[in-house]
């Protein structure tokens, strides 16, 4: 298949009369005179595309790295420089990811965060505005050329080993998981009765089932479990919305930005818990600059067991999922959350009440908040936080993350998020392939001298208080 476009200045096909966001250099560091060119681009149905080495501009990095800013983004992916500004408010994974890196090589992180890249390559062919110039590296010069490499060989081979292929009897297994526990709830309490003893019982049925819910639409928003992907977003949202009355889209893009930049302040949502909690060795210097003082911080480790420990998710992500939801009109997502409390209004209300089943909704979130508070901190919180260093992919993962011992339990009651460091490198592999790769990540760790960090469960969980 054969299409000829025409590429104006700011390199976005995807609205008419957009404006040029930035000049044209060749090589010799000359601006192009009109700023606009006419290229063709032939698209082969592998989904390659073959581009006249001619008809491309070329850009130094030091040219690139001035188109920064949200009104301003350009990426480089495989030497191409593609301007992404006009799109960037329709990227699936949200505008905040490409503004993340900005200015930047994000070669690694597009590979790493896109399953199916014949399609991505679809949207990507309208940006594209030009390529490196022939003398400039591949990355910005800081980064390892040879690090990156040695990753991109060890990628290739994985994906040869097809570690990347998902096992649907596995998570279909899982899936059952949740349906027994929640069908099990639903039988005694219509059997025996609301006593408090059942009560009790049946909160922890729904507990363990909120947090293996988590789990399920944590790897139905990274990889691509069914052939659909269709289907693939239906479960996650019935998994996210249905199952545990969280709102699927707030999640992804919040989820995108900490995949991106773990741990680089403020880009992290994760690590940005605004006046409740300073964490790293940056966000307490701010603080302390301005002499803003909203709790004593020295205590934090203190109030973080009444206030962090309960109340993550059956206060702070439910507000804020209900804030997104409504303020950028995510109206599917209203309508699947709100399924979540009329399916408990229906099994539980003739029990309880209305009154009584919202009591019943909050008591397991607020039983399910530590579990999944101690299994989401603990590879991340105790590791590197900074500003942005604009760090290679692999040694922004390696630096900020860390993993736990493996067992039978461990991998049960994390997820497989004790494989934080595997996860983080290869975001769409499915989980449980990462106990195969593992072997071959500490190899090249070692090789380039980058620790990996691996703990006991409950030293980990200590080193979030610590």
């Amino acid at each position: 298949m054969t299409l000829e476009d025409k590429h104006p200045g700011s390199g976005s096909l995807v609205e008419e009369g957009h404006q040029n966001m930035g000049e044209k250099y060749q090589a010799n560091g000359k601006p192009v005179a009109n700023g606009r060119g006419e290229v063709s681009v032939k698209q082969e149905s592998n989904g390659r595309c073959a581009m006249p080495r001619e008809s491309l501009n070329m850009y130094s990095w030091q040219e690139i790295q001035k188109h920064n800013q949200k009104t301003d983004q350009w990426l480089v992916i495989n030497r191409k420089v593609y301007n992404v500004t006009g799109w960037a408010h329709k990227h699936p994974g949200g505008n905040q990811v490409l503004n993340h890196y900005a200015g930047e090589d994000a070669t690694d992180v597009f590979r790493a965060m896109h399953v199916n890249l014949d399609i991505v390559k679809l949207y990507l062919k309208p940006l594209l505005i030009g390529e490196l110039a022939p003398e400039e590296p591949s990355q910005e010069k800081h980064k390892s050329s040879q690090l990156v490499k040695d990753f991109q060989e060890l990628r290739r081979t994985l994906e040869a080993m097809n570690m990347f292929s998902a096992n649907p009897v596995f998570f279909l297994l899982h899936f059952a998981q949740v349906f027994i526990l929640e069908t099990l709830a639903w039988l005694m309490v219509w059997y025996f009765g609301s006593g408090w003893l059942v009560t009790i019982f049946i909160s922890l049925l729904l507990t363990i089932s909120q947090v293996q819910s988590s789990y399920l639409q944590h790897d139905l928003g990274h990889l691509s479990i069914f052939t659909k992907s269709k289907w693939n977003h239906l479960m996650q949202i019935i998994m996210m919305s249905h199952f545990k009355g969280l709102s699927t889209k707030w999640w992804n893009y919040r989820h995108s930005q900490h995949h991106v930049k773990t741990n680089i302040y403020p880009k992290d949502p994760d690590i940005d818990m605004g006046a409740l909690f300073l964490l790293g060795e940056l966000q307490p210097v701010k603080f302390g600059k301005m002499k803003i003082k909203y709790i004593n911080y020295e205590k934090q480790h203190l109030y973080f067991y009444i206030v962090g420990l309960p109340l993550l998710m059956p206060i702070y992500f439910n507000l804020e999922s209900i804030y997104v939801m409504f303020f950028q009109s995510y109206w599917m997502d209203v309508a699947w959350v709100s399924s979540f409390y009329i399916r408990h209004f229906i099994t539980f209300g003739p029990f309880y009440g209305i009154f009584g089943t919202i009591l019943l909704i909050y008591f397991v979130k607020l039983i399910e908040s530590p579990w999944i508070t101690l299994v989401t901190q603990m590879s991340h919180i105790p590791m590197k936080m900074s500003n942005e260093q604009n760090w290679d992919w692999v040694s922004t993962q390696i630096f900020t993350t860390c993993n736990v011992e493996q067992s039978l339990f461990n991998d049960w009651f994390t997820g497989h998020l004790n494989f934080q460091i595997e996860h983080h490198l290869f975001p769409t592999m499915p989980r449980h392939n990462f106990h195969k790769v593992q072997p071959l990540v500490r190899s090249l760790c070692a090789q380039h001298g980058l620790q990996y960090v691996k703990k006991p469960l409950l030293e980990a969980f200590g080193d979030i208080i610590r």
